[in-house]
């Protein structure tokens, strides 16, 4: 891809990059020209894919980072500056959900989904930013929220209301950091097939919220490319504060 989805030369950060959505984030800004920091818990799944971003001639570093850990967040951007050079991208997509009725939620599992969701979230883009005011350079801020920020559903409630900050926080930071030529904006997926949730989505109840959705589709990780890189590279100069939707219209009639 080239033009506005042209990301070489730049140097990006994106976190929960062991599987799932974060992997294929990390593929899709690989290919279009970033060199890619993979941070995540598990060294094992980064190496396998900083192989994989290294068969197509990419450049990628698995970077151990626990977004629970301040030390943990800052010592990863730090390796990031230190091998990459200076990060222009941070895709800030760590999250956790946890299902079932908030009367029966406990404190901890409450918590557990604010710290990742929320404050991990908050300590990565906090890092990033004061490494990019530091250095003195423009840069963008992508936070993976979801249309569960922007209307409810019952037994997520901890995943809902994270997300729901996470776009006020994301509003937040782009006033905060207009001055400093850093945009931030949200990119807030509907629901999307993953190997978690595959037979899930293939059940009648899955096949029941499949026909909520205006389009009678459930989006595939490659319908968020284009969005993702609209975010990450020059096309959205004018963009911050954003909450770009994704979702084959579902939250329009939520």
């Amino acid at each position: 891809m080239g033009g506005n989805f042209d990301l070489g030369g730049q140097a990006a950060l994106v976190t929960g990059a062991s599987g799932g959505l974060g992997r294929h984030f990390a593929l899709v800004l690989a290919r279009a020209g970033a060199k890619v920091a993979l941070a995540a818990r598990r060294g094992d799944a980064l190496n396998a894919v900083a192989a994989e971003i290294a068969a197509f001639d990419g450049r990628a570093i698995p970077i151990l980072m626990d977004v629970t850990d301040p030390a943990s967040v800052e010592a990863g951007v730090l390796t990031a500056e230190t091998e990459l050079g200076a990060i222009t991208i941070l895709v800030n997509n760590s999250g956790i959900a946890v299902a079932g009725p908030i009367v029966e939620q406990g404190e901890e599992e409450w918590s557990r989904v604010i710290d990742t969701n929320l404050t991990g979230a908050l300590r990565v883009a906090r890092a990033v930013a004061n490494h990019m005011i530091r250095l003195g350079h423009a840069g963008t801020i992508v936070n993976i929220a979801s249309i569960l920020g922007l209307r409810v559903r019952a037994q997520v409630a901890a995943y809902a209301a994270s997300k729901a900050a996470l776009i006020q926080l994301t509003r937040s930071l782009a006033i905060e950091l207009a001055r400093h030529q850093i945009r931030v904006n949200a990119l807030a997926p509907g629901y999307i097939v993953t190997d978690l949730n595959r037979d899930f989505l293939g059940s009648p109840a899955g096949e029941a919220l499949r026909q909520t959705i205006p389009q009678r589709r459930f989006l595939e990780p490659k319908d968020l490319d284009a969005p993702l890189l609209l975010l990450c590279g020059p096309g959205s100069t004018g963009m911050t504060g954003s909450v770009l939707v994704v979702d084959g219209g579902r939250s329009a009639v939520m």
